[in-house]
C-alpha cells in the first residue's frame, strides 16, 4: 500500500519548496489498488472521486442559476451546460494529472511554486471561493430543511454545521463510506428529477436546438450574466483543489507505469461522472423551461417560489416534494465535499497540521460564519439573488485557480514525463481563456450600467 510520501528536494524539479506531508493525511493512500488485478478492477479502484467532484454540478447555486436561466430564456442556456460540463472535464482531468505526477494538491503546488505573498494571496482568493461556495451550499441546505419539515432557515443554517461530524465519523469507517453516501444521494437526485422531467413533458425539439450556441450570450448582458453563475456553478475553484486532493486516498505504484494507470484510470472516473451530472445539471434546466417559462414565468430565481409552482403547473404534489427531497441531498452533498475542500486548501497553503475534529472544525467555520450571516440577515427573502452572485464570484475566482493548474501541468520540469500534452495545454488554455474573456465583459458590463 502507498504510505504517506517522504519529503523530495525541490532543487531542480521546478518547484521552490520541498514536498511536504499531503493534505488529508489520515485518508491518504488507504485504498488499496492492486498492481496485478484485471484493468475492471483498477477502474473500480479509483471510482469514487469524481462522483465528489460532480457534486459541484448539483449544488444549490448551480439549482438557482439553472431556474433563473430556464424560467428567463427557456432552453438557450443548455450550451452553456454542455460548455462548463466539457471545461470541467478537462480541468478535472489535469487536477488528477497534477496530483498523480507529482504528489502534490493544487493548494500544495502553488505554495511550493509561488513566492510567499504570491502563495498568500492565491490561499485568500481560494478561501473567498469556499465562502461563495458554502453561502450556496448552506442556504440551499436551509430551504430544503424548511421545505420539508417547516424547520427555521436559522436553525437550519446551524444544522448544516453538523456534516463535520457527519464527516468525521465516515472517514473513521474508511473513505469508501463518504463516497458511498455522496453517491447514494446522487442517485437520490437523479431519480427525483427524472420523474419531474416526465411530469413537466418538455419540448424535446427546443431542448435540443437550447445545447447550439447563440450569440445572445455576448449581447444580452443578462444572458451573460445568468451563463457565468452557470459556468461558476459547474467549474468550481474548489472543486480543482478537492479533486488534486482526494485521488491521493489511492495506494498506486509511484513508478511511471503505476502513475500513468492511475492517471488514466482517475481520469475515466471524473469523466463518466460529470457525463452523468450533466444529464442533472441539464434537467434542472429543463424542467424550469418547460414548467416555468413555457407557463409564462419567467422571473423564478427563488428556490421556494419554485416548490410552491411546481404543484399548481404540473398538477401535482409529488412534484414539489420532490423538488425539495432533491435539494435537500444536492445541500447535504455538497456541504461534506466543501468541508473536505476547505481542509485541502488551508492544509495545502499553510502546510499546517492539527488534530483532524479541531481542523474542520477550524475549516468549516471559516466558511460558514460568512454564510450564517448573510443567510440570517437575508432571511428567505432575496436568497435566489443571492445563489446567483455567489455563484458569479466563483467564476471571478476562477482563474485564480485554473491558470496556475494549467501552467503546472504544462511544464516538464515539474510534471517530468507526466506533462500534459500539448494539445491538452492548449484546449485549457482556451478553456481559461474563454472564462478571463467572459468575466472581463462582466465586468465591463458592471461598471458601464449594463
Amino acid at each position: 500500500m502507498r504510505g504517506i510520501p517522504d519529503q523530495t528536494t525541490a532543487e531542480g524539479s521546478g518547484w521552490r519548496r520541498e514536498r511536504g506531508l499531503p493534505s488529508m493525511s489520515e485518508v491518504h493512500g488507504t485504498i488499496a489498488v492492486a498492481s496485478g488485478a484485471p484493468a475492471w478492477r483498477k477502474a473500480a479502484a479509483f471510482l469514487g472521486p469524481g462522483y465528489l467532484v460532480a457534486v459541484g454540478y448539483m449544488d444549490p447555486g448551480n439549482w438557482a442559476t439553472s431556474l433563473a436561466g430556464g424560467s428567463q430564456f427557456g432552453y438557450a442556456l443548455l450550451f452553456v451546460a454542455l460548455l462548463s460540463n466539457i471545461m470541467a472535464i478537462i480541468l478535472q482531468a489535469l487536477a488528477a494529472r497534477l496530483a498523480v505526477a507529482t504528489g502534490r494538491d493544487l493548494a500544495q503546488a502553488c505554495r511550493d511554486a509561488y513566492p510567499a505573498p504570491v502563495a498568500f494571496v492565491l490561499w485568500v482568493i481560494a478561501e473567498i471561493a469556499i465562502c461563495a461556495t458554502d453561502l450556496a451550499e448552506v442556504i440551499g441546505t436551509a430551504i430544503g430543511l424548511n421545505l420539508l419539515f417547516g424547520i427555521p432557515l436559522e436553525i437550519g443554517v446551524i444544522i448544516t454545521a453538523l456534516d463535520v461530524f457527519l464527516v468525521l465519523y465516515l472517514q473513521t469507517k474508511g473513505f469508501r463510506w463518504v463516497e458511498a453516501l455522496v453517491i447514494t444521494l446522487l442517485g437520490v437526485i437523479a431519480v427525483s428529477f427524472l420523474i419531474q422531467i416526465l411530469m413537466a413533458d418538455p419540448n424535446w425539439s427546443g431542448v435540443i436546438r437550447g445545447f447550439a450556441p447563440t450569440t445572445d450570450l455576448v449581447t444580452n448582458p443578462a444572458m451573460l450574466y445568468l451563463a457565468l453563475g452557470i459556468i461558476g456553478a459547474t467549474v468550481m475553484p474548489h472543486n480543482l483543489y478537492l479533486h488534486s486532493g482526494i485521488v491521493q486516498t489511492r495506494a498506486y505504484a509511484t513508478d511511471e507505469a503505476g502513475k500513468r494507470d492511475a492517471i488514466r484510470y482517475a481520469t475515466f472516473d471524473s469523466t463518466f461522472a460529470l457525463m452523468f451530472a450533466l444529464t442533472i445539471n441539464a434537467s434542472i434546466l429543463i424542467l424550469a423551461a418547460s414548467a416555468f417559462h413555457a407557463n409564462g414565468q419567467h422571473d423564478v430565481v427563488e428556490l421556494d417560489k419554485a416548490y410552491a409552482l411546481l404543484h399548481p403547473l404540473l398538477g401535482s404534489a409529488l412534484a414539489p416534494t420532490l423538488f425539495a427531497i432533491a435539494l435537500l441531498a444536492c445541500g447535504l452533498n455538497s456541504t461534506v465535499t466543501a468541508t473536505m475542500a476547505g481542509q485541502i486548501v488551508m492544509e495545502g497553503f499553510l502546510n499546517i497540521r492539527l488534530q483532524p475534529w479541531l481542523r474542520r472544525l477550524i475549516t468549516r467555520a471559516i466558511a460558514i460564519v460568512p454564510a450564517a450571516v448573510v443567510t440570517i440577515l437575508y432571511g428567505a427573502s432575496g436568497t435566489g439573488k443571492l445563489l446567483i452572485f455567489s455563484q458569479v464570484i466563483l467564476s471571478l475566482q476562477l482563474p485564480f485557480a485554473v491558470v496556475p493548474l494549467v501552467m503546472f501541468t504544462a511544464e516538464k520540469r515539474k510534471m517530468g514525463v507526466f506533462a500534459a500534452p500539448r494539445w491538452l495545454t492548449a484546449i485549457a488554455a482556451i478553456t481559461a481563456a474563454i472564462i478571463i474573456v467572459l468575466n472581463l465583459k462582466l465586468i465591463y458590463d458592471v461598471a458601464t450600467g449594463g
